[in-house]
């Protein structure tokens, strides 16, 4: 059973209503990854962001509308990357498993 806070990260505080939210887990064997980076690349894969998980595996970026690629990159596993769409208003939920 991962350990992770159902539904993600506290957006207490976060005007969910004027921000396009990206946020998630990432895990290995249903465990959180503590020590990973997730980068935002926007649609041409151009680097836009990095951020790394904390020790609960949750990562979140604040993003422009529109489509953008996760690139999860964690020790001994091979880069992942998941598409995602940013919407303003909504918070985009992804689980990266690596």
């Amino acid at each position: 059973m991962c350990g992770a806070t159902t539904g993600g990260v506290s957006l207490e505080g976060v005007n969910v209503a004027k921000e396009s939210v990206i946020q998630g887990i990432v895990t290995r064997d249903d465990e959180p990854v503590g020590n990973a980076y997730v980068r935002l690349l926007d649609r041409t894969g151009e680097f836009t962001a990095e951020v790394p998980t904390s020790v609960t595996g949750h990562f979140r970026f604040f993003a422009s509308p529109g489509e953008w690629t996760l690139r999860t990159l964690a020790p001994k596993a091979d880069p992942v990357d998941r598409t995602v769409v940013a919407q303003q208003g909504s918070v985009a939920e992804v689980t990266v498993a690596i």
